[in-house]
């Protein structure tokens, strides 16, 4: 039976930064996708209490890295990785900032010392769990093995457009998909109906996945993607309207295969 239809499919080469649209990537159990959150912005006082080199840095809590959720304003960059080249480039209101490659020294440093200073320019939020404007330095590395998502455990995460659409429509105004940073954007299922699929294991392409848990939402989905503002609250509106703060489900890869647009999801 067809559950589904793959929509859109995303990854987030930098966590916390520009979320990049795909035709297709692979899921691989134990991993989960190759390049997705493989680098992230660590302050440096975690790096000197760790005494570790920042580019082999293990997996840790968000709260160690600059994430959107603490600094809205990261939103405004503009940000794309190309993993063949290892090439960063940024860009503010279409004008580009920076271009480093990620795989050599001179270029993390020129990385690091950007987003550091771009730091020191915007303001955190009142809730921000490391608003110091310590220096910070580039995670990870560029062979797409290193990954800091939000949990430790192995996942992808999807969402149903139909739930997008109906919270567009209490909105009263365009909510972004962007705001929910997912993986996989899924078609042809109800609103919310992705609830049910917890504890059941479904083909997706290639590969084979078992839905593990609803995804509890913070303040980043209320950060506008293209501005950084936080311009929507939808942490409220959810609990007013549904009873509930979350959105999208969690995911854990059973066999390894590909997903393309197109691809259904079926039991």
């Amino acid at each position: 039976m067809t559950t589904a239809t793959v929509k859109q499919l995303f990854t987030y080469p930098i966590k916390g930064l520009t979320p990049q649209e795909m035709s297709e990537f692979v899921l691989t159990m134990g991993h989960g996708i190759k390049g997705d959150r493989a680098f992230a912005l660590m302050f440096a006082d975690r790096i000197e209490a760790a005494k570790m080199p920042a580019e082999n840095a293990p997996w840790m809590s968000k709260k160690h890295f600059a994430v959107q959720n603490d600094w809205p304003l990261l939103a405004a960059l503009e940000c794309h990785y190309e993993a063949e080249t290892a090439l960063l480039t940024v860009k503010r209101q279409g004008v580009g900032v920076l271009t480093a490659e990620t795989n050599t020294a001179a270029g993390r440093d020129r990385i690091s010392s950007f987003f550091t200073e771009y730091l020191a320019t915007i303001e955190p939020t009142k809730e921000a769990r490391h608003p110091q404007r310590v220096a910070l330095h580039l995670a990870g590395n560029s062979s797409g093995e290193t990954r800091y998502p939000d949990r430790e455990p192995v996942h992808i995460s999807l969402l149903s457009q139909a739930t997008l659409d109906q919270l567009t429509e209490r909105a009263g105004e365009n909510i972004d998909v962007r705001r929910f940073r997912p993986n996989i954007v899924l078609e042809g299922m109800e609103a919310w109906s992705e609830f049910e699929l917890i504890g059941k294991q479904f083909q997706l392409g290639n590969a084979r996945i078992e839905v593990a848990a609803r995804i509890g939402r913070c303040v980043n989905i209320e950060v506008n993607p293209e501005t950084g503002d936080r311009d929507i609250a939808l942490l409220s509106l959810l609990q007013q309207e549904f009873g509930h703060a979350q959105t999208g489900i969690l995911a854990k890869i059973i066999n390894s295969g590909n997903v393309r647009i197109g691809d259904i999801l079926t039991a």
